[in-house]
């Protein structure tokens, strides 16, 4: 039996629901949602995430894991007990891994008042059933899940704001059971995986870097500080924000402020199997410094969601056709 390719889908939260964009090849534009799910009754969704067919969510409020079906019937919810009173500074994040299986939940327990520390816990995809939990000594305000497109293992960013940031992979075996791994770095943040699963990228802390580490034993590959991109240090911070653009060039987020109190920021291209920073930084429509999602295939989205490519499509379907636009952009 041949396995049905589907195309990436990527989330946003919206006052009637949670939307769900497919990704697809070649479209460029205004990312129109193929399906709208609609939380329960009085739930805030602090996360989520879509099965790649459009038939389940499952998402993350302050106090529970929740997974629907298409119809926005209930399957299965865990409950964070007991439950928080803290109404800020908590955020639950959610991933389903790359088969669909499980169900990767950071609870922030630490800050909502529930425990000393923090829990990053695996599910069952099906029944909701828990598989794995593991303890972070860690104080976090929210996390950020990256699955690897190739292994499927995810890794976990928690930012715990001023002290820092640690970084974790989870792998689940064939057995149900799962390995945890923790990063030796306190204060590198987890920017993004490379297309091919091969590094990923992190930036200091303090943003004064931007480092490529191998996967997954987290070797440094290349590091670049401010300096490596033309600018001062004392003026210039490394954005946490970017990712890949293709496997060989990543984005780098610069930012600053002007003589005149104005904030800056630029997108630097870096080959990353050279090391090279491109000569010109990459031109984008962007609202801020983290409106830009590189998607590793040679586009990448803004607010809206809308997708841009740096070079226009080899071939769009005539009902979705790309905006052309004057300065070589398409999106």
């Amino acid at each position: 039996m041949i396995p049905v390719r589907f195309p990436k889908v990527i989330t946003r939260h919206h006052g009637d629901g949670i939307r769900a964009y497919p990704v697809e090849d070649g479209v460029a534009g205004r990312l129109r949602p193929a399906a709208v799910f609609r939380p329960l009754d009085g739930d805030e969704v602090t996360g989520s995430a879509v099965r790649p067919d459009l038939e389940r969510v499952v998402y993350t409020t302050p106090h529970r894991v929740v997974c629907l079906d298409r119809s926005g019937g209930l399957l299965w919810e865990s409950g964070f007990a007991p439950r928080s009173d803290v109404r800020h500074g908590h955020q639950p994040g959610c991933a389903l891994s790359l088969d669909g299986r499980t169900v990767w939940v950071y609870r922030p327990d630490a800050m909502a008042g529930r425990a000393d520390v923090d829990q990053w816990v695996v599910h069952d995809a099906g029944s909701g059933a828990v598989l794995a939990r593991r303890e972070v000594r860690t104080a976090g305000h929210g996390g950020f899940h990256h699955v690897h497109p190739v292994d499927g293992s995810v890794y976990l960013d928690i930012g715990e704001g001023q002290d820092g940031t640690v970084v974790l992979r989870g792998v689940a075996g064939g057995d149900g059971a799962v390995e945890f791994t923790e990063y030796p770095w306190p204060d590198r943040c987890l920017i993004a995986l490379a297309p091919g699963g091969e590094q990923f990228m992190t930036v200091d802390h303090e943003q004064a870097d931007v480092a490529f580490h191998r996967h997954p034993d987290g070797e440094v590959l290349l590091t670049l500080p401010v300096e490596a991109f033309g600018y001062d240090p004392d003026e210039t911070a490394v954005e946490w924000s970017g990712g890949y653009l293709t496997p060989d060039t990543a984005v780098v987020t610069l930012a600053g402020e002007t003589d005149d109190g104005e904030d800056w920021f630029r997108f630097h291209l870096v080959d990353v199997s050279t090391g090279t920073v491109g000569s010109e930084p990459l031109a984008v429509e962007a609202a801020h410094s983290y409106d830009i999602h590189p998607l590793g295939d040679g586009s990448w989205l803004t607010e809206g969601p809308v997708r841009w490519f740096r070079e226009p499509p080899a071939a769009v379907p005539p009902s979705r056709p790309a905006d052309r636009r004057t300065d070589g952009l398409t999106g």
